[in-house]
């Protein structure tokens, strides 16, 4: 199994499904609620894909750059931009576009919540991230080369996950069972998939020296669990809040807030 047979196998053909049952819920007039449509999925999916990339290939390569983790020569093109294959970047784009197809499809199935918000819950859920990162950045710092994965993937994830929660905990709170959902069946599907392509077919392998030596199965380091449900709470949050049209509410008012100090300040 070649890194873009998985690719094709475990992304591509479940995208096509998705797009698939996506392009029948239409024709049957199953829409999204317009709770949840202040935006076309497409357009969220697609500023992901961007902002996955941008954010992601830098991380990345410097992981590739110091050997926390490498590819099997054989089993790739052998094209790279950087120190990472050009596969890995075809994954960047096909993981959002997965993780968002599968939230359009619950979304369009689901029932959603018209809870009253608990704006309390923003400043507190960010602010629980804070120590964890501070922690994380410790233990990348100085608890060992051990810590190198873990800490890299929560020092890079958390502050953009921290800024989702103080933006929007409230809103993720009443779309609780689509965030959910999404989250843990893309987390699980994804690890899974990894769990292969590192104990069947060596498509990649983590340095046993820059990890935790907790394997789950006996196979997947914890870290790579870690990264997939991370990034699929990127993705998910990401999806969701721009969807949302409290959101763009919270947007319009911050705007005028703006508007009004400029003015003032101008005065």
């Amino acid at each position: 199994m070649t890194y873009f047979g998985f690719l094709a196998w475990f992304l591509l053909l479940p995208i096509a499904g998705l797009l698939a049952v996506a392009v029948i819920d239409r024709r049957r007039g199953r829409q999204v609620a317009p709770a949840l449509g202040a935006v076309p999925l497409w357009l969220a999916i697609a500023l992901h894909v961007v902002i996955a990339l941008a954010y992601t290939t830098p991380w990345d390569n410097y992981l590739v750059a110091t050997g926390v983790w490498w590819y099997n020569p054989a089993l790739v093109t052998g094209l790279t931009l950087g120190w990472v294959p050009i596969e890995e970047y075809t994954f960047f784009v096909l993981q959002p576009i997965l993780a968002g197809l599968w939230l359009g499809f619950l979304a369009r199935r689901l029932p959603l919540s018209d809870e009253p918000l608990r704006p309390r819950l923003r400043l507190w859920s960010a602010a629980a991230l804070s120590p964890v990162w501070l922690v994380m950045l410790a233990l990348l710092l100085g608890g060992g080369p051990q810590w190198t994965y873990l800490g890299l993937i929560l020092v890079w994830a958390l502050p953009p996950i921290a800024l989702q929660l103080f933006f929007g905990a409230d809103i993720l709170w009443r779309h609780r069972r689509l965030v959910g959902l999404t989250i843990g069946v893309m987390t699980l599907y994804l690890a899974l998939a990894d769990t292969l392509a590192i104990g069947n077919w060596g498509i990649w392998t983590i340095d046993p020296g820059q990890s935790l030596p907790w394997l789950l199965g006996g196979v997947l380091p914890l870290e790579e669990f870690v990264f997939f449900l991370i990034t699929n709470v990127l993705v998910t949050f990401g999806v969701v809040l721009l969807s949302a049209a409290e959101s763009h509410r919270r947007f319009a008012a911050l705007r005028q807030w703006l508007t009004r100090r400029q003015a003032l300040l101008r005065s």
